[in-house]
């Protein structure tokens, strides 16, 4: 019996290479100018189908398009980046006397690990980012503290502040030298449709529309392919029951895919489209950042947990830090509404007056004595010091920002044909900078199960391929989110014996040398 042919129709468009992305506004990269990309001619697919296709540009959808252009086995991957933001000839501004963006990032050492593997780190260490060796946290009771130093677990630094349009055009210089990944922008993603047993039947319905009306628009600038076709006669059928995934932009532009990658961030299309749920809560808190200037250049990152929420100054550079102040939504309105000179007052008396004295270091002397070694470990360095007060802010040197805090957690990161990363799968509290670490944790491992999967022979988008990545990640993300929501509701508390117990936690994190090891190692991502 003879198969029916169909004829596809697909709008002409321009492809066009990675070049630079180089600011993020609300969480969204904004990439440069871009030029053609040179055609691979050892790939036989059509110019609209792609083995991976992954829908966001910023951090992590660039980490993963990275890692996978740093692998001898990913690299004959065909490559998609799609975002939604306009181009901009707007670069990350390298001059050493420009005041940091507000928006930055505490990354571990396991992230920079993952960067020199990708070829981004380079960039990174030639431009401005400020290492930190110490970190030092207290209560507002003014009843216990703890410190940390690099020196406790044998290392240089604990992590780095690096600025969030340094490490996207970072990880996009990379991307650009390999010639690896094809990014389409600006482009918006209408629908994503997945294979009919694990697609939602909203996803369904809202694809059909889209294919019915790119159809209706389809102009003079055309293409016309073919494609053969069991048993049906529409082009819609095409798009509804093939086995890959497809990607519907605004236009009509139709890309079909083994693997759809969601890294559209926490409100992500992707995650919807396949249905994949969602549990979590608002935490009523918004968290305002900017850039000051300090009394000192300093290499500590100072958190003070409040009523109302964790303030944090962070080293940026020179004598600049990073505020990120986790405060009520009322709060934050009034501290943004401020003259800058009433919010630097503000901000050094919420680091060192309001709601409580500041700790004493009197309990550190007894625990120096080496009798107590046998009795809890080995101790660090870090528990001979004394608490130090935070340097004082001088000046307010950036416009203030604010928004909404949330915990959010997808109960599945991947369905058949698609997988989550970052702020897509989850969403956590700001309070210890682990956001974006998470995120580039899923980047290296979802590029590393592809590896394991191409090497021995599997579909790349095969569920059972991707609930491996699923499985590792679940391990990692839920107890760091759940001790960043832990610390949230405890220290958010404010009752006496709540109080007290507080301060016994963080005095026997400052003086039991293992367990102040332990937490050392699981913040830096060891």
């Amino acid at each position: 019996m003879r198969r029916a042919t169909i004829r596809v129709v697909i709008p002409v468009v321009r492809w066009q290479k990675f070049r630079c992305l180089s600011q993020v506004t609300d969480g969204v990269p904004q990439v440069s100018s871009a030029q053609e990309r040179p055609t691979n001619t050892s790939r036989e697919s059509g110019d609209d189908q792609f083995d991976v296709v992954i829908v966001g540009g910023g951090m992590v959808g660039a980490a993963v398009g990275c890692g996978l252009a740093s692998s001898a086995l990913t690299r004959s991957l065909r490559v998609a980046i799609v975002d939604g933001n306009p181009a901009t000839k707007e670069k990350y501004n390298k001059k050493s006397d420009a005041v940091p963006d507000s928006r930055v990032s505490a990354i571990t050492p396991a992230t920079v690990r993952f960067l020199k593997d990708v070829g981004a780190w380079e960039n990174i260490q030639r431009s401005r980012h400020a290492p930190f060796d110490a970190m030092q946290v207290w209560d507002y009771s003014g009843l216990g503290y703890t410190r940390y130093q690099a020196a406790d677990v044998g290392e240089d630094f604990l992590g780095y502040v690096v600025e969030n349009n340094l490490l996207i055009s970072s990880l996009a210089s990379a991307l650009e030298r390999t010639g690896f990944a094809e990014i389409i922008c600006p482009a918006t993603v209408q629908g994503v449709q997945f294979p009919a047993k694990t697609s939602s039947s909203s996803a369904r319905n809202l694809f059909e529309n889209l294919s019915e009306r790119a159809q209706s628009h389809i102009g003079a600038s055309t293409c016309v392919r073919e494609q053969k076709n069991v048993g049906q006669t529409s082009p819609n059928s095409f798009a509804l029951n093939d086995d890959w995934a497809q990607v519907m932009l605004e236009g009509g532009r139709l890309l079909r895919t083994r693997l759809v990658v969601g890294a559209d961030g926490g409100r992500s299309r992707v995650r919807d489209m396949a249905g994949l749920e969602t549990r979590g809560w608002d935490y009523n808190q918004h968290a305002l950042i900017c850039t000051v200037r300090v009394g000192y250049h300093h290499s500590t990152a100072w958190q003070r947990f409040l009523p109302t929420g964790p303030l944090a100054l962070l080293p940026v550079g020179e004598d600049m830090s990073n505020i990120v102040w986790s405060t009520t939504p009322e709060k934050a309105k009034e501290l943004k509404a401020m003259s800058k000179e009433d919010f630097v007052t503000a901000v050094n008396r919420a680091l060192t007056e309001d709601f409580g004295p500041l700790p004493s270091s009197r309990m550190g002397g007894p625990f120096n004595s080496k009798w107590l070694t046998p009795l809890f470990g080995e101790m660090p360095p870090s528990v001979s010091e004394p608490f130090i007060a935070p340097p004082p802010v001088t000046a307010c040197l950036s416009d203030r920002l604010s928004f909404p805090l949330s915990l959010r957690h997808a109960t599945k990161y991947v369905s058949n044909r698609v997988a989550l990363v970052g702020d897509a799968a989850h969403t956590v509290h700001p309070l210890a900078g682990q956001g974006v670490n998470l995120g580039f944790g899923d980047a290296a491992t979802l590029v590393e199960t592809l590896r394991e999967g191409i090497k021995t022979g599997q579909d790349i988008g095969e569920l059972a391929l991707l609930e491996k990545y699923e499985k590792e990640r679940l391990w990692a993300n839920l107890p760091m989110m759940a001790v960043l929501d832990g610390f949230q509701r405890v220290f958010g508390t404010d009752f006496p014996l709540l109080n007290i117990a507080r301060a016994g936690g963080f005095n026997a994190v400052q003086y039991i040398g293992p367990l102040k090891k332990r937490i050392i190692s699981f913040a830096m991502g060891s």
